[in-house]
């Protein structure tokens, strides 16, 4: 029988400083390539990123190809980030997030843009995947995809670096873009009822609506005591979460929320939100609270910080939790669904 021909949009796979879909994207297609060397795998870049993509070494069952003005022919292609320009095939698509249909979170011009390559990508697509049950409710009811159609594969996240044991600091710690969304200037009017002694790091890049973020920080009566990283590299990020004491991720809309399990599998307490994916993430592992309220954000962090047997409890169960959250496993099922689809 001949070997499957896949092909799979990697085009945000590439680079250090990987947001979330670029973690998916190199996980998934690696993961892929690595686990089944029977089928070969065509990574496509779209015109952008090609040239930067022979900095990468590829797996021995994987090629290059330009994906410009239609798919390579190939049995399946899978589009990792949502967008579907023409119609192979057989296609699935992997659906992240649709907060930007949702909220003002984005410029016009980008929801717009977004809006249509979403519907294209729902419309297109055999199969598609989304990261969370919590996502693909939305895929269903705004994109009007039949759930018999969807299949739910949640994130994985990275292995424990190793690092000498570090003694925990008075630290609050948040990692995400400094942005509208991800609830900045709430998490830091939170913050400003906390005891004195504790810290509040913020470690992420700006992103939409990070003047008025930026702002609550500058303005913030607590500003000595809260530190505004930036994007931190691997080691630094590492550093830190063997530093924190808490890590707190109150966002106001999340497809996922791989900084969660990443501070749970490096045993950080998590305060995190009660809505979008993340109590469907996180369980009874994190205290959980309303994103847009924020003496209930204080009243959290403050019960964190008074009580070391609370935090040691949220360590023991987020460990648990986040151990259930592998790439080896969104692999295997991503290749379940390929399964579904190609000539057996």
């Amino acid at each position: 029988m001949k070997a499957p021909s896949i092909a799979i949009d990697v085009t945000y796979s590439l680079g250090r400083n990987l947001s979330g879909v670029g973690v998916y994207s190199r996980e998934i297609a690696l993961g892929l390539a690595r686990a089944h060397p029977e089928a070969e795998f065509l990574f496509c870049y779209r015109p952008h990123r090609l040239a930067r993509s022979f900095e990468m070494e590829l797996p021995a069952n994987a090629r290059r190809r330009l994906l410009w003005k239609g798919v390579p022919r190939c049995d399946l292609f899978h589009a990792l980030n949502q967008r579907v320009d023409s119609r192979p095939k057989r296609v699935i698509a992997t659906f992240h997030d649709l907060f930007v249909l949702t909220a003002e979170y984005s410029t016009p011009k980008f929801r717009a843009r977004f809006a249509v390559q979403a519907r294209q990508a729902a419309e297109r697509s055999d199969l598609v995947i989304a990261v969370s049950r919590f996502t693909a409710g939305q895929v269903e009811q705004l994109l009007h995809v039949e759930r018999s159609r969807i299949r739910v594969i949640p994130h994985g996240t990275r292995a424990l670096e190793s690092a000498e044991p570090r003694t925990r600091e008075p630290i609050v710690l948040f990692v995400g873009a400094i942005q509208r969304r991800k609830n900045i200037a709430r998490l830091v009017q939170a913050f400003e009822t906390s005891p004195t002694g504790w810290k509040l790091v913020l470690a992420g890049s700006s992103g939409f609506g990070s003047e008025e973020e930026l702002a609550a920080i500058q303005n913030s009566s607590r500003r000595s005591d809260i530190e505004l990283a930036g994007y931190v590299s691997d080691e630094e990020l590492e550093r830190l979460y063997q530093r924190a004491s808490i890590f707190a991720f109150p966002s106001l809309d999340e497809g996922f929320g791989i900084p969660v399990l990443e501070a749970m599998a490096r045993g950080v307490p998590v305060l995190t939100s009660n809505s979008s994916a993340l109590p469907e993430l996180s369980a009874d592992a994190a205290v959980l609270v309303d994103p847009a309220n924020v003496d209930e954000i204080a009243a959290g962090l403050q019960k964190m910080m008074c009580n070391e047997t609370l935090r040691e409890e949220l360590v023991r169960k987020g460990k648990l939790r986040s151990a259930a959250y592998t790439w080896e496993s969104a692999v295997e099922k991503t290749w379940a669904v390929y399964r579904e689809l190609l000539p057996q």
